[in-house]
């Protein structure tokens, strides 16, 4: 099929037409959907415009499992055997009818036919009456009946949330009715704006101060004892206290897992995949800026950004090395306290390990039309290949933390059961000394953080302290 790719060049600007640019980009999967955003919406000067562009960005990618069934009813053909432009217009166009009020039903349906007119050349045929139709059909015909969630829970989950059906399948088969829908549930959810405070500059208390002195509602989280979450999304760039380097821009869930690996000051730590700098800076927080922390990265671009970050924070402990996590021996980096068989060595390593991401699927929405079940393996192949190549830089009695933003079995309790068993010089110790209280509901039997189906708006993110006692 012809043109599948490109927003349309003839079509007038309009807050859809740069909503559905980012949904091509998004699909073309060249950037990250962050980084085309920030490219694009910046160049928007009208507020309302820009929220627009957000909430159907956000909205078709969020919605997208029930916004394919909505269509399924009133195409007839499969949605996927129409251009991907065509696809993206018209789930545009069915989400601000059924989940925008506020915009009447016949301005939706009038821009998304002017943008398949103003994409006629590029498809190699105009598909305005198509989708004029479908949506006028939508309009005019009955919603159908949800799946039953007792005869198909698996398709229900998978609509009412947005979640792909394999995964809802997945999650019901792992976890029952209960778990699996409070798991749909936390991965669909709008994430809020929370920040993990800088405690080298200020406390938890000084920055609320701040913010409720500049009219910012915010309030502290409510099991980091670093966290700061606001009631309302804003431009933080633009928010008392950022340039000045008062807090990182964190999930709550993520706050609590350097804790875990205890920093001491004038320790040598090895953050492995640490860009863009999230855990390294709190660990060095932990530390008052005082040791080295070697911040290992495959990508020296990422790595900017863990500069940029540890400038504005104010951070100078911080050592960034573009390495292969598999390759010890390759990285440029000699720490002063010793080497032991060509390889560096540290008092604590944290590796923050390359996942599915499924934990942080909210915040990602696009990440779901690349993620299947096969990824698994392939991580957990990835995965074990890093904690057995870093493990040896560890020194004897030594903590190593893993960590993913994924709590899927294969990436998570797997790499760990089956590193413990191939290497029987090395414990497993529970979290639960390193966490506040709060956190108690989330330390798993086998003594891990898990803050998958965690019911105050967490992301899912696991963690497993070690020891190396040869």
């Amino acid at each position: 099929m012809p043109g599948t790719g490109k927003p349309p060049s003839s079509t007038k600007y309009s807050p859809r037409s740069v909503a559905l640019s980012i949904l091509l980009a998004s699909r073309r999967n060249e950037r990250a959907l962050d980084e085309v955003l920030d490219e694009r919406v910046r160049s928007v000067s009208d507020p309302r415009d820009r929220a627009l562009i957000m909430e159907l960005v956000y909205g078709v990618l969020r919605r997208q499992e029930a916004l394919d069934w909505r269509l399924s009813a009133v195409l007839t053909k499969p949605l996927h055997r129409l251009p991907t432009l065509v696809q993206m217009l018209l789930r545009i166009g069915v989400y601000q009818l059924i989940f925008l009020d506020r915009i009447p039903a016949s301005a939706a349906v009038h821009e998304a036919v002017e943008l398949a007119k103003g994409s006629t050349k590029q498809l190699g045929r105009d598909w305005s009456a198509l989708v004029n139709g479908v949506l006028r059909n939508l309009i005019r015909l009955p919603a159908p009946n949800l799946p039953d969630p007792a005869s198909h829970p698996a398709e229900y989950l998978s609509i009412s949330y947005g979640i792909p059906l394999w995964l809802s399948t997945r999650w019901l088969a792992r976890l029952g009715y209960t778990e699996a829908e409070s798991a749909c549930q936390g991965a669909s959810a709008i994430p809020s704006l929370t920040f993990r405070v800088n405690r080298i500059r200020l406390t938890r208390d000084n920055l609320l101060e701040q913010f409720a002195k500049a009219g910012v509602i915010a309030h502290p989280t409510a099991i980091s004892p670093a966290g700061v979450k606001l009631d309302k999304g804003q431009d933080v760039s633009s928010l008392p206290g950022f340039e000045a380097g008062d807090y990182y821009v964190e999930d709550e869930a993520a706050q609590l897992i350097p804790p875990i690996l205890d920093p001491q000051s004038g320790e040598s730590i090895l953050d492995v995949c640490a860009a863009p700098g999230g855990k390294a800076s709190h660990l060095a927080e932990l530390m008052g800026d005082q040791g080295t922390i070697v911040a290992l990265d495959l990508k020296a671009s990422r790595l900017e950004l863990l500069r940029d970050n540890c400038r504005r924070l104010g951070l100078h402990c911080i050592v960034p090395i573009v390495g292969d996590a598999r390759r010890p021996s390759d990285w440029p980096v000699d720490i002063a306290r010793s080497r032991h068989a060509g390889l560096p060595l540290f008092d604590r390593i944290l590796i923050d390990a390359p996942c599915s991401g499924l934990g942080v699927m909210r915040r990602h929405p696009e990440s779901k039309g690349q993620r299947q079940e096969s990824t698994f393996d392939r991580h957990q192949i990835l995965q074990s290949q890093i904690l057995e190549s870093v493990a040896p830089c560890l020194r004897p009695g030594g903590v190593l933390v893993y960590s993913t933003c994924s709590n899927e079995p294969e990436e998570t309790e797997e790499v760990v059961s089956r590193f413990c068993k191939t290497y029987p010089g090395w414990m497993r110790e529970s979290v639960a000394p390193w966490l506040p209280s709060t956190a108690s509901p989330f330390v798993t039997e086998q003594g891990a953080l898990s803050t998958m189906c965690n019911r105050v708006g967490m992301d899912g993110f696991y963690a497993a302290r070690l020891r190396n006692m040869s």
